[in-house]
């Protein structure tokens, strides 16, 4: 018998079949673009999404048919929001998180309920991405497709719902709504009723890791399965990310080193401090029973190096066509091997946490006639470590205490990187075997709510081992606290520069 995860993200899918200890027996990926129908709108085809997650799925059964799939689970993105009517069939197309229409409903919670209620109730800093503010859209621009609503899922509850399943949401995904009580595990009827949101058009909420149902006969046939699948709730793509990743007890984080950079840190009780408020890091549950959670991130992250790729490392890309090497590989290796007095503030799509500025944008600072393609190279791999210890300290305050990281996702295949990031963050940081935590945690929450592992920890130690560690060395660490304690004046020395230029023409 095997384990099936789904992990739907932005831009695509994994669908991932594992067997007991987490080796993939068959693995299926697809991609979809971003639809953008008006400016700063961003939406998914959910239907689309549904129809290459059942061909990922046949797929799979024809590949590894002595083993068959037991129990499946989805992790996702937070935020998405997509309207269907009775039958399941979505009736406008998936919401996703940075979509920028809904101003208007951030303003009207900063009016008639403001953060800090708001945080103490749902463990969300207030902001306009959130399910619940993209409801409220749709009820007052889309009128007609309101009325004809039936559910208001997110696409955990979605393709459940398309299993022929009852919609159910788990609690870490129906916190990323803001319409959720973290406190109470259930939807907020204060939120509700100020949103004139009725509770019906929302799903049941479970625990991470409970069943759900077993799936329809029909689609069952369809798309080969040989017996009866049941599904399990999952969880928001991060929580089952750091689940995947091993990370059940306080003290250590994960690290998902990707487009965006982000830290998950897991804790036991819910944290609604004034510091988290005021660093904009939720808390909301984890998907282990009666942890909680929270994250940060850099919008940037990955990203600044593949801008850094694509506009100025010509020679290393005909060199990497012509050699079959890893452009990234080339750039690292030929980078400064010292640190560097060149700072990059990595806001090029805006700021993430603690400020979460949209207008925000990337500065190159300590230039001079000796900078040369190595020395901005390394600054590159410095500053997002610089901003990801930023975040770090900011955590810590809030009294989250974080010991150790495990990194996983495109960043965490570069050694030197991670080296770069031990030193400045003065922590131990280490990889895993398993290199598909998302997919691999929502399966190991199936595999724990059908009895193939006997607790959290069974699963744990059942499937990940630690393959790399990384132990900041003291005198490097020591040469990048000073060069630290310039970064961090970098944006509030020049946000309102940063601003003027975003305003102009």
């Amino acid at each position: 018998m095997s384990l099936l995860g789904i992990d739907i993200g932005t831009t695509g899918c994994k669908v991932i079949a594992f067997n007991k200890y987490a080796e993939i027996l068959s693995y299926e990926y697809f991609g979809y673009p971003l639809i953008h129908p008006n400016e700063g709108w961003m939406e998914l085809d959910a239907e689309y999404i549904w129809i290459k997650i059942k061909e990922s799925i046949s797929k799979i059964n024809y590949k590894i048919k002595k083993d068959n799939i037991k129990a499946f689970s989805v992790s996702c993105q937070g935020e998405a929001v997509i309207p269907v009517d009775r039958f399941g069939n979505s009736l406008y197309n998936a919401i996703v998180t940075f979509d920028s229409r809904t101003y208007d409903q951030y303003k009207f919670w900063l009016k008639n309920l403001g953060k800090k209620e708001i945080f103490k109730i749902t463990g969300m800093p207030l902001h306009p991405m959130y399910s619940i503010n993209k409801i409220m859209w749709i009820k007052k621009n889309f009128k007609d497709i309101f009325k004809k609503t039936y559910k208001f899922l997110c696409f955990e509850d979605y393709i459940y719902m398309k299993f022929g399943l009852k919609p159910t949401i788990d609690y870490s995904l129906a916190a990323r709504t803001m319409a959720f009580d973290v406190i109470k595990k259930d939807w907020s009827e204060k939120m509700l009723n100020k949103a004139k949101i009725p509770r019906e058009y929302l799903s049941d909420t479970k625990l991470s890791g409970e069943i759900v149902g077993e799936i329809n006969p029909a689609i069952a046939k369809e798309i080969g399965f040989k017996n009866n699948v049941i599904g399990v709730t999952g969880g928001h793509d991060q929580a089952c990310g750091a689940f995947g990743s091993g990370i059940i007890e306080e003290g250590t984080a994960m690290h998902a080193a990707g487009t965006s950079d982000v830290i998950t840190a897991v804790f036991n009780q819910a944290n609604l401090n004034q510091d988290m408020l005021k660093n904009n890091y939720p808390c909301y549950p984890y998907v282990v029973k009666e942890k909680y959670m929270t994250i940060s991130f850099n919008l940037t992250g990955g990203l600044l190096l593949k801008w850094y790729r694509d506009n100025f490392c010509y020679e290393e890309k005909i060199i990497s066509e012509n050699s079959n090497r890893n452009t990234y590989d080339l750039i690292i290796d030929k980078m400064h091997q010292e640190p560097v007095n060149i700072f990059i503030l990595p806001h090029l799509v805006g700021s993430g946490t603690p400020y979460l500025d949209p207008y925000s944008k990337g500065i190159i600072l300590g230039l001079d006639l000796e900078t040369n393609k190595p020395k901005l190279s390394r600054a590159i791999l410095e500053s997002n470590a610089y901003d990801l210890k930023f975040n770090l300290d900011k955590l810590e305050k809030s009294g989250i205490n974080i010991e150790k990281i495990v990194a996983i996702g495109g960043g965490a295949k570069s050694p030197e990187w991670l080296k770069i990031k031990s030193d400045v963050l003065g922590k131990k940081i280490v990889t895993l075997n398993n290199k598909e935590a998302a997919s691999m945690g929502a399966a190991l929450l199936a595999g724990i709510a059908t009895g193939e592992y006997s607790s959290y920890e069974d699963a744990i130690s059942n499937t990940l081992r630690e393959e790399e560690l990384f132990i900041p060395n003291r005198n490097n660490h020591k040469s990048y606290k000073d060069r630290y304690l310039i970064y961090k004046d970098i944006y509030k020395n020049t946000y309102k520069l940063l601003h003027r230029i975003n305003k102009l023409k």
